[in-house]
């Protein structure tokens, strides 16, 4: 791995150094509990991505030669957006998940200028980009996909965790193949119903749209979208205007393109969880029952080629 720190990597012996949140299966392969990181354990090299507050790099733990993702974000940028809040909750829900198909975080530490984040590093990148390449994708690998977010979400909503911003911009795939949920920036843990509007405007449930209170049956209805993403190569309720995709979402708008081709098992599936009423939408593991996802998706949650 070319070696190519961030800017700044110089002051290092000034990094201040948080625990890492989570005990076991790290990046250093030690309790966490204890430990305390500094960017001077890590290798940083290339550059993965660029989000709203700052980067991501690729990064090689020096004493275990574990690889992650160094997530770099900017304090001033964060406060200047006022989600110092938002990325405490993010890192408090997402440390405390342990599923095959939810990105790891492994800890974090800062500095006076930074915050880093230490994730699981996801070998083969962002869906969302592998959707705009292939434009759509296979009802096979589609139901593949559902199917692995659907249990991802089953485990989040058993421990009262609320995703609320399920898109192909959140997802990236792992070295085998298998499909990761990456952004916990809009999640939320809760016992009551919410409020908030929060998430991508073509993604948001009705009750969103409309102010009203919500519950983890958000989470159904994004997956519903993807789900129609993925067949269709673009959301269900797109439209030129904001406004307009408001009114579609609201008036539950759902129609089928005559291409691609697909199967009225996958319609029907997609009919059933974009419902404007929350309580009618198809539980989640109603969803994994339907016939669609049991013809379509490979049993062991990865996507073969």
């Amino acid at each position: 791995m070319a070696i190519a720190p961030p800017p700044d990597s110089q002051s290092n012996h000034q990094h201040q150094a948080a625990a890492a949140t989570s005990s076991e299966d790290t990046a250093g392969g030690e309790n966490n509990q204890t430990r305390r990181w500094t960017l001077a354990d890590f290798d940083v090299g290339k550059p993965l991505g660029r989000g709203k507050f700052g980067h991501v790099y690729a990064a090689r733990e020096k004493r275990s030669n574990h690889v992650v993702a160094l997530k770099v974000l900017f304090k001033n940028q964060l406060q200047q957006s006022q989600v110092e809040h938002q990325l405490r909750r993010e890192v408090e829900i997402q440390s405390h998940l342990r599923h095959p198909n939810i990105l790891r975080l492994y800890g974090y530490f800062y500095d006076q200028k930074r915050v880093y984040l230490i994730l699981e590093y996801a070998a083969k990148g962002e869906l969302y980009k592998e959707l705009q390449r292939c434009k759509y994708f296979s009802e096979r690998r589609a139901a593949t996909y559902v199917a692995s977010l659907a249990r991802a979400l089953i485990y989040c909503h058993g421990k009262h965790v609320i995703h609320r911003d399920i898109k192909p911009e959140n997802l990236l795939i792992g070295a085998q193949g298998e499909l990761k949920i990456a952004d916990f920036g809009w999640s939320v843990h809760t016992f009551n119903r919410r409020r908030t509007m929060c998430g991508t405007l073509d993604y948001l449930p009705p009750e969103m749209v409309e102010s009203v209170e919500h519950d983890a049956s958000v989470d159904i209805w994004s997956l519903g979208v993807l789900c129609y993403e993925f067949l269709y190569g673009v959301p269900p309720f797109e439209a030129m205007e904001h406004s307009d995709t408001y009114r579609r979402i609201v008036q539950v708008d759902l129609k089928f393109p005559p291409k691609p081709i697909i199967s009225a098992s996958a319609k029907d599936l997609i009919s059933q969880m974009l419902v404007k009423d929350s309580f009618k939408r198809l539980p989640l593991h109603k969803v994994l029952e339907h016939p669609w996802i049991i013809q379509n998706a490979d049993p062991s949650g990865v996507y073969k080629a």
